[in-house]
């Protein structure tokens, strides 16, 4: 009778260890993907520049995480003025906002009229100028 119930008993401890295993992996799986969704770069809002041309306001729509802005055809958005430096300033979307970094352009960047000396975050609503020209910022808005 005593060998019965230590069978009954190692049994009962085997499923118990079992079930502890599943739980704990179980556990870990779930954090794992909840982890996994923190890393997942999100999407940023759309980006609108607009800047007033002669006759016409010219303006573009962008939903990458990186804009340069110059003179440059190469650039993202290129900007036809002698004022605009070739490489003139960078726009990027980190940490959940839109920040606007000077590329040692040579007639400055300012934010709202105060120079950009560092990456300083951007809104909407908000004025970049580059050399003469002025841009206005437009963020997960149509255009």
């Amino acid at each position: 009778m005593s060998g019965v119930i230590l069978l009954v008993l190692r049994g009962a401890m085997v499923l118990a260890l079992y079930g502890f295993l599943a739980w704990a992996l179980a556990l870990l799986w779930k954090d794992l993907q909840r982890q996994g969704q923190l890393l997942v770069p999100r999407q940023p809002p759309a980006l609108t520049l607009f800047y007033q041309l002669a006759d016409e306001t010219r303006s573009m729509r962008f939903v990458i995480p990186e804009i340069n802005i110059g003179r440059d055809p190469s650039c993202d958005f290129s900007i036809e003025e002698q004022t605009v430096s070739a490489q003139h300033a960078h726009l990027y979307y980190r940490q959940g906002q839109w920040w606007v970094e000077d590329l040692h352009s040579t007639n400055g960047t300012t934010l709202n009229d105060e120079p950009v000396n560092e990456p300083l975050v951007i809104a909407s609503g908000d004025q970049v100028r580059c050399g003469q020209v002025v841009l206005d910022i437009a963020i997960g808005e149509a255009d």
